[in-house]
């Protein structure tokens, strides 16, 4: 391969930045490399990634098969040649035949071994062409599944025509079975849980998996294979959660995800308990449930339909409702022998989830996409919180369950309950209240306090305790689980539970899980009563113990790379102790030491200084392993005006620091800016604010002046929601009023939207053509530096980390989490080569070289700052006129 590529594979003509940026591709992949590759939006970086990746792959698999057969060619050789007989021999060594019995033996097992290996390479790719074109074998297949269709329309009607048992027999199911030893050996995979499946397991082939974001960011990429030129020969499959996959509709109707795993893992436990029980006679009670779509002939058909055709998630839910068979454990048992693998970044950077799902990372390489917030996503992921209600109720739910069933419970699980109930009472203490009372009318004296994770456990007084052993009990008792269901069995029944609980599959994953809520729903501090209440009810809803165990897992990281926040909000109940992951490197470090090489992409990857030094460095990657590359973007460069406005049409200074934003004159000033270029820009303005509050204040101060009816005689406006269901709805309607001015050309020249820099409309909405002919940043969003977490964020910084540039690396965290957020924002304009936009930067401090320097090159170098409002005015207004007289 000569680590690079002249020519790669391509549905059209690549762009020469394009081409650039496979053949970087393709080098970092052949050497191994941990490489930063940025392409801006609309620069085809997602075909960039399949075609320069997958050409590596499949000269990688040529290569191997090639030198595994010269390999095979010289054993076998070797194994024929006669060896002559040796005149002398020397005293010190040993016979002959000796040596050349033991040469040969050596001989052999490597042919062997050759053998074996290009036998199982050749079994794998006729099986692949088999499904490929086989139509036959799939008729049958599927005949057979639509035998099965009665079979499971039998088994719905079995079981309503079932009874209710008497007694307390049922509960032997939330009884925790005997721990027998600390030290056991770990479960077995949750997805092999019977002897059938395990013939279904493959060994592992040199694949990549991909990440993004979401779910739709996934989508997309797959589509983007689909149309690429290696759609007919890739085995690729897609990983989601089960809410995401789950075809049983009696599952699905559960709704939360937290209740639809434990249904699942109920099933599994009930299938695997039913094999273990042929020929045993059953004791009396309800036949227990077992999922219809969980059998091994189904799973190993829809396996290989997956691995034969490039599927999305869509058509993977179609194709499991035709075969009768679940497309989450079927994806997972495609996982090892497919080629590419793509899945949300989070379940690849946890290590629970990551082996949950069957990933191994060891010689493959990992391509992360939209990696902007790697950073901010392995702490948020790693990271634990628990209010003082969650603790109360856990603690109480435990006590009744133990009280409950202590005459059946064993000695040692007695023991572990004792200690988490110690545990969570010292966590209780912490907060200034007492477990057996209600945590609402306890009060406790307002304050925050931020201590290490060994001073936190001195003064929760649980230093006493292995805190290393409680989650390997949690992890092998299941206890979680059992509680879960004892409290949603006998809530309401005499049992004080305050709530209904149910729960979760990866009992490690307490984090992860907040984290992809926030994905779909993020509270705003602008959010409505309603809102609040609701988010209020999701916290309720889930199980404590649940967070309690998150919180636990997290306590063992080392002393020196987390924190624990303790916040007294008056009473006991909103109190809460929060673990704040400092170093994310730590769990990152394990993919990058077992991956073969990892890409870390995205559009807007500037400033990358502090990612190398947080993420990278400090996980152990030296500087002769990182490779980087940024490419311009495909417009031209008349199609963008990047402009720094440093004082305003009537020459007020443009300051937006906390002290000066909120002056009338400022907010006047700011009016006036954004009246001025409503004026000449066509279209759609885009307009960022700092944050929610500063949005709200500015916009009211503009009702009260008329400024803000002066803009709507312009423009209509629009507000981001408040809620995150109602952002589509807005969208929709701003494209619709800016295409209706367009064709119909009147008082208005298209719209306003009003939108909050790392808000809903930041990141991942496309603001393409007239949606955002202009793009306006007013102030710089940095961070709340009175934030506990983000102070204790940059001591550590400064204390472990290198100082650059005369700049302590906690200064320079909070400027570049501004630079990163200010980038995602101006980028949702510009998204394919024809398109043309404006970008008008309001704040003096732009201007400045080290805050300039952070934005991506393709603007920096056309970023034009302007001491005085009429250059700048003017040159905005010759931009549209001259782009208005070339589509005339």
């Amino acid at each position: 391969m000569e680590n690079g590529r002249d020519t790669f594979p391509f549905p059209y003509q690549p762009y020469n930045i394009q081409e650039q940026f496979m053949q970087a591709l393709y080098s970092a992949l052949d050497q191994g490399k941990v490489g930063i590759f940025e392409s801006p939006t609309g620069t085809g970086k997602s075909l960039s990634l399949i075609c320069g990746a997958l050409s590596w792959l499949t000269d990688f698999e040529e290569k191997r098969k090639q030198e595994s057969a010269a390999l095979l060619h010289e054993g076998e050789a070797a194994l024929s040649t006669v060896t002559a007989p040796s005149s002398t021999s020397s005293s010190s060594a040993g016979p002959d035949w000796i040596t050349d019995f033991v040469q040969k033996k050596a001989d052999r097992d490597l042919v062997s071994k050759l053998k074996d290996e290009e036998l199982k390479r050749k079994k794998r790719e006729e099986r692949l062409e088999m499904i490929r074109n086989n139509v036959q074998l799939k008729y049958a297949m599927k005949r057979k599944s639509c035998e099965d269709e009665e079979a499971i329309k039998l088994l719905q009607l079995s079981k309503e025509e079932q009874t209710e048992p008497q007694g307390d027999q049922e509960d032997e199911e939330l009884i925790i079975a005997e721990y027998e030893s600390d030290d056991e050996s770990k479960t077995k995979s949750r997805f092999s849980a019977t002897e059938e499946d395990d013939d279904l397991v493959e060994e592992h082939v040199t694949k990549i998996y991909y990440c993004s974001r979401t779910h739709s960011q996934l989508a997309q990429f797959v589509h983007e294979v689909q149309k690429s030129p290696f759609s007919k020969d890739i085995s690729l499959v897609t990983l989601g959660s089960r809410q995401n996959l789950c075809i049983n509709d009696e599952v699905r109707r559960l709704g939360s995800s937290q209740r639809i795993n434990d249904r699942c893992l109920e099933m599994q436990k009930n299938k695997h308990d039913k094999h273990q029980e042929e020929g045993v006679k059953r004791k009396r009670g309800p036949a227990k449930s077992v999922c219809p779509y969980n059998k091994a002939t189904a799973l190993q058909q829809m396996r290989d339909d997956v691995l034969g055709k490039v599927h999305d998630i869509e058509q993977m839910l179609k194709l499991g409702r035709e075969t009768h068979s679940c497309p989450y454990y079927a994806t997972r048992l495609s996982v090892p022998p497919a080629q590419l693998v793509v899945l949300p970044y989070q379940i690849l950077l946890h290590e629970a989830t990551r082996k949950a799902a069957g990933i191994q990372l060891k010689g493959q390489v990992v391509i992360i996409d939209e990696a902007h917030n790697l950073s901010d996503t392995l702490s948020c992921i790693h990271s634990a919180e628990l209010t003082g209600a969650q603790l109360c109720r856990a603690h109480s739910q435990l006590t009744q369950y133990s009280d409950r069933y202590k005459s059946r419970l064993k000695a040692k699980n007695l023991m572990y309950i004792k200690q988490i109930l110690f545990v969570v009472e010292g966590l209780v203490r912490v907060l200034g209240g007492k477990v057996g009372q209600n945590p609402q009318t306890q009060t406790t004296q307002t304050g925050t306090e931020v201590l290490t994770i060994n001073n936190f456990l001195f003064k929760a007084q649980i230093d006493n305790i292995n805190l290393f052993k409680l989650p390997r009990y949690f992890e092998k008792s299941l206890i979680s689980r059992k509680l879960g269901g004892f409290v949603e069995k006998y809530a309401g029944s005499g049992v004080s539970l305050h709530t209904q609980n149910s729960i979760k599959e990866n009992r490690r994953t307490e984090g992860l899980n907040r984290y992809l809520q926030t994905l779909q729903s993020n509270p705003t501090p602008g959010s409505s009563a309603d809102q609040q209440g609701s988010e209020a009810e999701k916290v309720l809803s889930a199980s404590p113990m649940m967070q309690v165990e998150g919180f636990f897992m997290a306590l063992t990281n080392s002393n020196t790379d987390g924190r624990v926040v303790v916040q007294r909000q008056g009473t006991v109940s909103e109190s809460s102790v929060k673990f704040l992951l400092l170093n994310p490197a730590v769990h990152f470090a394990q993919v990058l030491e077992q991956s073969r090489a990892v890409i870390i992409a995205g559009g807007t990857m500037q400033p990358v200084s502090d990612f190398k030094q947080e993420l990278l460095f400090s996980a152990g990657v030296g500087e002769e392993r990182i490779t980087e590359f940024s490419c311009g973007h495909v417009i031209p460069p008349e199609n963008i005006l990047p402009l720094v406005l440093c004082r305003g049409p009537s020459g007020q200074e443009l300051d937006y620091t906390f002290q000066s934003r909120d002056t009338p004159r400022m907010m006047d000033e700011t009016g006036r800016i954004l009246s001025n270029i409503c004026n000449v820009v066509p279209g759609g303005v885009v307009c960022f604010f700092p944050s929610y509050e500063y949005s709200r204040r500015i916009v009211s101060h503009w009702e009260a002046s008329g400024a803000l009816s002066r803009l709507a005689n312009r423009k209509k406006i629009f507000q981001e929601p408040k809620k995150a269901n109602q952002v589509e709805q807005v969208l929709s309607e701003f494209s619709r009023c800016i295409q209706r001015c367009a064709a119909d050309p009147g008082r208005l020249t298209g719209a306003l939207l009003f939108s909050v820099v790392g808000g809903k409309m930041s990141e991942g909405i496309n603001f393409s053509d007239d949606l955002g002919r202009c793009v306006v940043m007013v102030g710089m969003p940095y961070p709340n530096i009175k934030s506990p977490e983000l102070q204790e964020k940059m001591s550590y910084l400064d204390k472990y980390l290198p100082h650059n540039g005369g700049k302590s690396p906690g200064q320079a965290l909070i400027e570049n989490q501004c630079m990163k957020a200010v980038n995602q924002s101006i980028g949702r304009a510009i998204r394919h080569r024809g398109d043309y936009s404006s970008i008008v930067l309001c704040d003096r401090r732009y201007a400045r070289p080290a805050t300039l320097s952070k934005l991506p090159e393709w603007i920096k170098e056309r970023t034009s700052t302007h001491t005085t409002f009429g250059p700048a005015f003017a040159a905005l207004r010759k931009f549209f006129l001259e782009k208005k007289q070339k589509q005339v």
